[in-house]
């Protein structure tokens, strides 16, 4: 994969946070908490790795988080090829904490679907005492169309909240926009909330179906071919 560069490290044992005091800290625009999310394949990893590029090329210091990849690793990645190191979130981790125990301006939180509600509380936290600029991207819902429980919350406390405008089609061509969990070429609706996987053909995948097809369960009939 191409390596996404331009981003600027950093470490921990830096100056903490602290929250906005005095004449400079009314003269600083307000912090944001944005939410973005759409259905696979709608470019969500993309932007917010252009999000994090741009905020570095003036000088901003980052925090990239992700969690359940599709690589498996530390890393944010793209289905175009761009990816760039990022801190692995686990289940438990305080991201409250883990922000004050570095200088940052801004945290990109990437399969934001994954995080707990305490970790999308501790973001808004971050936003509202702390002056740290927030964006998070996931998925709404899963593959039983049902919203997952970090998404949900998302909706609950951005501040605004985007639906991605990349064109994602449902094989018909109609506009997608649930993701579907293909099974040896059969769409299904029970399981594990959470199996990593991705929208290539193989024996377990995704594919992203207009709300008529997901309903009916019908898949491209090209799958399995």
């Amino acid at each position: 994969m191409t390596n996404f560069s331009g981003a600027q490290d950093f470490g921990a044992g830096q100056v903490p946070l602290q929250p906005a005091t005095g004449v400079a800290a009314h003269q600083r625009p307000a912090a944001r908490f944005k939410f973005f999310y759409g259905p696979m394949d709608c470019g969500k990893s993309t932007l917010a790795l252009q999000i994090h590029y741009n905020h570095t090329r003036q000088g901003r210091r980052g925090l990239l988080l992700t969690a359940h990849d599709r690589s498996g690793h530390s890393q944010v990645t793209t289905r175009i090829g761009l990816s760039k190191d990022a801190h692995l979130l686990s289940d438990e981790e305080d991201v409250l904490a883990l922000a004050r125990s570095l200088d940052v301006d801004y945290i990109i939180g990437d399969e934001a679907q994954f995080y707990s509600i305490p970790q999308i509380e501790q973001l808004a936290t971050l936003v509202d005492e702390h002056g740290v600029d927030c964006y998070a991207f996931g998925l709404n819902s899963d593959f039983t169309s049902t919203l997952f429980p970090a998404s949900a919350r998302l909706f609950e406390l951005a501040d605004e909240v985007c639906r991605l405008q990349v064109e994602v089609l449902c094989w018909c061509g109609a506009a997608g926009q649930l993701n579907g969990r293909v099974f040896r070429g059969d769409l299904v609706r029970q399981g594990q909330r959470v199996v990593i996987g991705d929208t290539d053909e193989g024996e377990l995948h995704y594919q992203v179906l207009c709300r008529k097809h997901y309903m009916r369960g019908e898949l491209s009939p090209n799958v399995g071919s």
